[in-house]
């Protein structure tokens, strides 16, 4: 707390933003007064979870531009308790597929929320489905040509006559 006001802090990569961000976004602004959004670096990403798409500084900007936020903060580690002491917050809000995994926090007087996050909707099905998309549309324009046709050389290219 600061003052009289209580202080609620999420965090995320925050990668392909999409409506289950938001959602957990205007949960955790309606629990305080002032909600801190911790965006965690591409390296601290890299630790436990393939590369984001949206480099950092875009995702923060991102979570900057969006309403909810009061304070917008870099996030280089998963493990708050740290935070606790420096940013004097007193809910924690994470989506529930990190289930008790910051109940630790419990112990320093913070109380964690496991947000419901909703299935189906999240970064890495997004990426999925963007891929599978991808090879779709692929097959699709290979498959465009007759069988007969040889694809693989420019149409300016002439065959080499080996007869001799």
């Amino acid at each position: 707390m600061i003052g009289k006001k209580t202080v609620v802090y999420t965090s995320g990569t925050f990668d392909l933003l999409h409506i289950n961000h938001l959602k957990m976004i205007e949960y955790a602004r309606a629990l305080g007064d002032i909600l801190i959004v911790g965006v965690n670096t591409d390296e601290l990403v890299c630790s436990y979870k393939s590369q984001p798409i949206i480099p950092f500084e875009q995702r923060m900007a991102l979570m900057k531009a969006i309403k909810g936020p009061d304070i917008v903060i870099p996030q280089h580690s998963l493990n708050h308790a740290d935070k606790v002491k420096k940013l004097h917050f007193d809910i924690f809000v994470v989506g529930d597929d990190w289930a008790g995994k910051y109940d630790y926090l419990k112990e320093q007087g913070v109380e964690v929320v496991y947000f419901p996050y909703g299935e189906g909707v999240n970064s890495s099905n997004l990426k999925t489905k963007i891929y599978n998309s991808y090879r779709q549309l692929q097959q699709m324009a290979d498959n465009h040509f007759p069988s007969n046709v040889d694809t693989t050389r420019h149409p300016k290219q002439k065959k080499k006559n080996r007869k001799k």
